[in-house]
């Protein structure tokens, strides 16, 4: 599966600090056995997300992963973003990676973390601490493979 990692953050894109959260879902999703062919960051401005989403798309990434901007502070556009410009959101990854998350650590209820068909590619968008990242993926793991397909229309056992 190709996947694109898109970081979302005002002060990493400044270069006030090394973004942790892209590095941290590249490795887990080699780690998987998934091929990471593009990566970006960006900082929190819906357009710039969406150009980002848009290239990774065109260039064949089957799922695109965001960290960063799922939260409540006044940047935190990421779930806007992909709103403007997704084909079909898809509730059941936000209410369980809250869900999940939320036995871990209460403020995880604050998440407005989605997933939404955007061109022929799944985008999840996740937290933008790497361990709520990582922790995220994984709660939603089992229906990614499925979902990628149904997103590129190729057949599968439904």
């Amino acid at each position: 599966m190709n996947v694109g990692i898109i970081t979302v953050s005002d002060r990493a894109a400044a270069g006030e600090y090394e973004d942790h959260g892209g590095p941290a879902l590249g490795s887990e999703a080699t780690r998987r056995g998934w091929t990471v062919v593009a990566d970006a960051l960006v900082p929190d401005d819906k357009a710039r997300i969406q150009e980002a989403i848009h290239a990774f798309s065109a260039q064949g990434c089957g799922l695109i992963l965001t960290t960063g901007g799922t939260g409540i502070a006044q940047r935190d556009v990421t779930p806007e973003a992909v709103r403007e410009i997704m084909r079909v959101e898809i509730p059941g990854f936000g209410e369980l990676m809250r869900m999940r998350s939320v036995e871990l650590t209460p403020n995880a209820v604050l998440s407005r973390g989605i997933a939404a068909v955007v061109g022929n590619s799944l985008v999840i968008t996740l937290p933008g601490k790497p361990q709520g990242a990582v922790e995220c993926l994984g709660f939603v793991e089992g229906a990614i493979a499925h979902a990628v397909k149904l997103c590129a229309g190729e057949p599968t056992s439904c």
